[in-house]
């Protein structure tokens, strides 16, 4: 243990968890290179030579120029994501009520158990729930 000594090991494990982090950040930059659609063919060669030639500067400047760039677009994935999963939910209850009737009971009745069933299966938000709810008391 006298070989090496504490402040080696903090040391060490310093440098390691830079690396880490310098890592995850190269990933994230190359991604983004990838994923930004305002850049053409020719910028994103040049932005991911940049980072491969010069790798500790790349990133660097890459983060700096375009740093603000790269949470918008993460906000825009995201939103997208929500929006397509929101959408897939709709047209998969569309379809199931399609599908299935809306049911045999007397009017608004059948409805209603429809679209308590619909939302108990997850299928409808509670938001959605209560707008169709609303409707069909209306």
């Amino acid at each position: 243990m006298d070989d090496y000594p504490l402040l080696d090991l903090f040391l060490t494990m310093l440098f390691f968890f830079l690396w880490v982090m310098w890592l995850f950040l190269l990933f994230r930059v190359v991604m983004d290179i990838f994923r930004d659609g305002d850049l053409s063919g020719w910028g994103k060669a040049g932005w991911l030579i940049f980072c491969i030639v010069l790798p500790y500067i790349g990133v660097l400047v890459y983060v700096i120029a375009r740093g603000r760039g790269m949470g918008q677009r993460d906000v825009k994935q995201a939103r997208d994501a929500e929006a397509a999963f929101k959408d897939y939910i709709r047209k998969t209850a569309a379809e199931d009520e399609t599908t299935t009737g809306s049911g045999t009971a007397s009017g608004g009745t059948g409805d209603l158990a429809r679209l308590a069933e619909l939302h108990d299966s997850g299928k409808l938000t509670d938001e959605e729930f209560a707008q169709a709810k609303t409707k069909l008391l209306t």
